[in-house]
């Protein structure tokens, strides 16, 4: 009796085993076989890993930029045509230009760096004092856009443009430091200097 008491009781966790067993091989198939390939992922983000831990970046490969011994590679900061500061946030490109008289120009580029005439591209500004922003519009002349007064008397000043390619397109941001300053290490203002600082 006691016997097959404990054969029975085998026999059960046999079963349980053998059920189990069973349904994680079900659970648990074979990546390879559905073209999944883990062992390559895993060996590129161990690399990943050693590479950041060395002060390397791999990024290359997804076209972003490369960390190299001495630090990042930057892409060659470029004055627009007229030496102001050229805006790429915006399609097309623009140049910002602050003119000896304090007013701004603006002159759209192509991708081959012509200069391109304004069509329906309309742009406001914000600037100055954050006690007493200024706020300008631009009228068109001679294929760019000019703005109807001059900036304040300032020497550095935050700028906000917005920026809209057609009247029922989004309008694009642009901040920065209007800074009027001549950089002492190339030809142009600080706001447009093109040093890489």
């Amino acid at each position: 009796m006691k016997q097959k008491t404990v054969l029975k009781a085998c026999a059960f966790i046999c079963a349980v085993l053998l059920s189990v067993a069973t349904a994680n091989a079900g659970a648990g198939h074979d990546h390879a076989e559905h073209g999944h390939d883990h062992s390559a992922h895993v060996e590129k983000s161990s690399e990943h890993a050693r590479t950041e831990r060395a002060g390397g970046s791999s990024h290359d490969e997804h076209g972003e930029h490369e960390h190299g011994e001495h630090g990042h590679k930057h892409v060659e900061k470029k004055a627009g045509p007229n030496g102001g500061r050229l805006v790429t946030s915006a399609e097309p490109h623009f140049e910002f230009l602050a003119t000896p008289e304090r007013f701004v120009q603006i002159t759209f580029v192509g991708r081959d760096e012509a200069v391109v005439p304004v069509a329906e591209q309309s742009i406001s500004l914000i600037g100055g004092a954050r006690s007493a922003p200024v706020k300008l519009e631009f009228v068109k002349k001679e294929g760019r856009l000019i703005s109807t007064k001059a900036l304040p008397d300032m020497k550095n000043m935050p700028i906000v443009l917005q920026i809209q390619a057609t009247p029922d397109s989004k309008k694009v941001r642009e901040k920065f430091y209007l800074n009027l300053s001549n950089c002492g290490s190339c030809s142009y203002k600080k706001y447009a200097c093109v040093c890489g600082h």
